[in-house]
């Protein structure tokens, strides 16, 4: 939840620093933002990589245990094409790349600005990636703070599908709580295969 607002402080006050111009405008012309997202690729990259249960995870990956990501992919993907019919500015691809986030919101708000830009202009494609950035920012608080809720309606793994691509770090502990510590391994699991699917998704449905 820190970390959430933080990200949302730091957009502020780029935002603030944008309105008042004191950032030259030769610095914004050389495309920095495209250089934060090679940065955030790469460590995706390293944090994947680097984790000490990945090697345990991919040995013991059952096909039974796929079926967790993909029932969050495909919820989240419904869910998100169903909202787009009714949203008259966006687009149903649109409103599924913003979907395809999965809580990745650094990500996912970057990816989606850059790509959408030569579509939509510099000022639709930062729009849009606002909407990305607080939708999935959003979506990080009500996996933290719904935990409880999910666990008691709607089964343990719900939360973990609500989580998303935060199921293997920011959400984990809460998960573990409220899931049981049986499901770390699923947890953990589940969040890298998601996480690892942003980019595509995202990157696919802009291009549309």
């Amino acid at each position: 939840m820190t970390g959430s607002l933080i990200v949302v402080g730091f957009f502020i006050l780029g935002c603030l620093l944008g309105w008042s111009g004191l950032i030259p405008e030769t610095l914004l012309e050389q495309d920095i933002s495209m250089y934060v997202l090679y940065l955030l690729m790469f460590q995706v990259g390293i944090s994947i990589g680097c984790d000490k249960q990945l090697k345990n995870i991919l040995r013991s990956i059952r096909p039974k245990l796929l079926l967790v990501p993909l029932a969050t992919i495909i919820g989240t993907l419904t869910a998100s094409a169903v909202v787009g019919l009714f949203i008259s500015q966006w687009t149903v691809a649109d409103c599924m790349a913003i979907g395809s986030g999965f809580a990745y919101y650094s990500l996912s708000s970057i990816l989606i600005t850059q790509l959408k830009e030569p579509q939509l202009g510099v000022q639709l494609a930062a729009e849009l990636g606002t909407i990305a950035l607080m939708a999935n920012i959003i979506r990080e608080i009500y996996a933290l703070l719904g935990a409880p809720f999910f666990v008691k309606y709607f089964g343990r793994l719900s939360p973990i599908c609500a989580g998303g691509a935060t199921t293997m770090d920011t959400t984990l502990p809460i998960i573990t709580r409220y899931a049981g510590k049986d499901l770390v391994f699923v947890s953990i699991f589940h969040g890298i295969l998601v996480d690892f699917t942003v980019p595509f998704f995202v990157s696919f449905f802009c291009s549309l």
